[in-house]
């Protein structure tokens, strides 16, 4: 992971990834961390964000409850995605966390169309706070379901690592964002060869 900044948002191709993306291991995600990537990736409306950050002084008690299970899901999903991107089993208990969410969710799946495809999205009933770790869950599920053939991959940066899903053609993607650290091995490379002339 990044030691200085913060990883890209939104890189990964798949919410769940990009959920595990979010903040590096050691760091505590704070419930604004958490409602900005819910609107960055769409969960939510801006609006709707707004309305949600303010609860964190009204409703201190609710949010602390959902941060514990958001930090709960967020170890889970790195563990998991481990060991599928390292095609290894995994034992079921690993997967509590998200069975949890999914089964405590209500909700329906709804075909959404933006910027001219079609999407299959779950859209939660809002009961409580746990609707908004729904279609993490759901995400991760999917995945998970997609099993050791699932394109989960670790970007090839010792120093980032983070998940990304390779839906190349070739299946060869490397890097977690061509504009971040495939540039910068690029340039590397570059200045290693001509140093060495």
């Amino acid at each position: 992971m990044r030691a200085s900044a913060s990883p890209p948002k939104l890189i990964a191709g798949r919410l769940a990834l990009d959920f595990a993306n979010l903040i590096p291991v050691a760091h505590d995600l704070s419930w604004a961390e958490f409602v900005e990537f819910l609107v960055d990736s769409r969960v939510v409306s801006e609006e709707r964000g707004m309305r949600l950050e303010s609860l964190e002084g009204s409703e201190l008690g609710a949010v602390d409850a959902v941060l514990l299970k958001i930090l709960r899901l967020r170890e889970c999903v790195r563990a998991v995605f481990s060991a599928v991107e390292e095609r290894r089993e995994f034992p079921k208990a690993w997967v509590a966390p998200i069975n949890e969410i999914l089964r405590v969710t209500e909700g329906h799946d709804e075909l959404v169309g933006r910027e001219g495809r079609w999407r299959l999205e779950f859209i939660g009933r809002e009961s409580g706070l746990e609707w908004l770790l729904a279609a993490i869950a759901r995400s991760a599920a999917e995945l998970i379901v997609e099993g050791q053939n699932a394109p989960v991959k670790r970007c090839a940066n010792a120093e980032c690592r983070l998940f990304f899903y390779d839906d190349s053609r070739t299946r060869r993607r490397r890097w977690c964002s061509m504009a971040v650290c495939g540039n910068r091995h690029k340039v590397a490379a570059f200045l290693k060869r001509k140093g060495g002339r």
